[in-house]
């Protein structure tokens, strides 16, 4: 009983072997990659390397076959250094793991395999009009003989423009609704596809979100990962897994922030003591440390359950995507008002940790919706 929660060793090496990297080879690029806003390049070679850009890829196509804890540990370490590069695998997972669900063993041999290698792969669901109502999209896809035509756009799409692969969600019978969509695999050189310029955001500068679109794209059948008229319910059925991750990426982004502020209240000094002496800065940095326990546990929980797939996920992988998001912003801010001034400044890591966690309560479902899928799916 003493050991029901904690973690197995060979995630406790994990953890410590990808801290050693995130922290050798990724944190000395994090604050240039932000101010820059320029895709982390540094970051993307040693993931690669180290196989973890893609960890979750089965060992037949020549992943790591990680499971669903083990690639929350992976992002979480990395946005603990640089939020930014922990998009890399995580939006590798979010574009691939509806090949993984829908694609058929040559599908995934093909895409899976570069993936394995390096290369990147996004998800294409959101679009102007198509937020958090994602079965309203409008990117049209028609049937012409053994292929089909693909033309629309898609907006929000992170690391668009690096990923050599996309999955795209496109509506086939408007009249169908959600019934209607089917989902496909667009390669970033197929004619037709192109790229707007990447967005000024507030945080995550080092990952490239842009809109991408298609002019008349030509699509064998053997592009199309999900049975025709099913791919609003795999894109469902993905988010359900990845917004896990997202609650990994919110996680390391608190850690990261508490890790500094706890640092600075023993280095500052105020009336005679360091600061940490005073009980005011004593009950935040407990708060902190209290809340990204519970969100660690509730985030590692909804991991299991998702490798598992198990029944109640969906409840899961919303909760502690919002919960942790919605505590990583309480926990970047209070971490910003420990240092003071100094946190306001980019001379430290928790003003950017701040702007880049605003996001986590956004992006894959923003906070609210996720409150939906809650209360729609109330465990028993």
């Amino acid at each position: 009983m003493e050991a029901l929660f904690d973690l197995p060793e060979e995630y406790k090496e994990l953890r410590s072997s990808v801290r050693a990297l995130a922290e050798k080879e990724i944190a000395p690029h994090a604050r240039a990659v932000d101010e820059e806003h320029r895709y982390p390049k540094e970051a993307a070679t040693a993931l690669a390397r180290a196989g973890l850009s893609a960890a979750h890829v089965p060992t037949q196509y020549g992943g790591q076959g990680a499971d669903a804890l083990g690639v929350v540990i992976i992002i979480e370490e990395v946005a603990r250094a640089c939020g930014s590069s922990s998009l890399i695998p995580a939006v590798n997972k979010l574009g691939s793991l509806p090949l993984i669900l829908g694609g058929n063993e040559e599908q995934k041999k093909r895409w899976l395999t570069p993936l394995a290698q390096g290369a990147g792969f996004s998800y294409c669901l959101s679009e102007s009009d198509a937020g958090s109502d994602a079965s309203a999209l409008r990117t049209k896809v028609e049937r012409k003989g053994d292929s089909w035509i693909l033309n629309g756009s898609k907006k929000w799409i992170s690391n668009a423009g690096v990923s050599d692969f996309y999955t795209v969600i496109a509506q086939g019978d408007a009249s169908l609704g959600s019934k209607g969509i089917t989902a496909f695999i667009v390669e970033k050189s197929d004619p037709g596809v192109s790229f707007g310029s990447p967005e000024k955001k507030m945080g995550f500068r080092g990952s490239p979100t842009c809109e991408v679109y298609f002019d008349g794209v030509v699509l064998s059948d053997d592009r199309r990962i999900s049975t025709v008229g099913e791919g609003f319910t795999l894109a469902m059925n993905t988010l359900d897994h990845t917004r896990v991750t997202i609650a990994a990426q919110a996680l390391g982004l608190a850690q990261g922030a508490l890790d500094v502020a706890s640092k600075y209240s023993h280095e500052r000094k105020q009336f005679g003591k360091e600061i940490f002496d005073f009980q005011a800065v004593q009950f935040m940095l407990a708060d902190m440390a209290m809340n990204i326990a519970a969100a660690r546990q509730l985030t590692y929980a909804a991991a299991v359950k998702s490798e598992r797939g198990e029944k109640d996920l969906r409840f899961f992988s919303a909760a502690s995507k919002c919960f942790a998001s919605d505590m990583a912003m309480k926990v970047t801010q209070d971490a910003i008002q420990v240092l003071g001034g100094y946190g306001y400044v980019s001379d430290y890591p928790v003003e950017r940790m701040m702007r880049d966690a605003k996001l986590t309560q956004i992006y894959e479902g923003t906070n609210q919706i996720q409150r939906i899928v809650m209360a729609r799916n109330l465990p028993n």
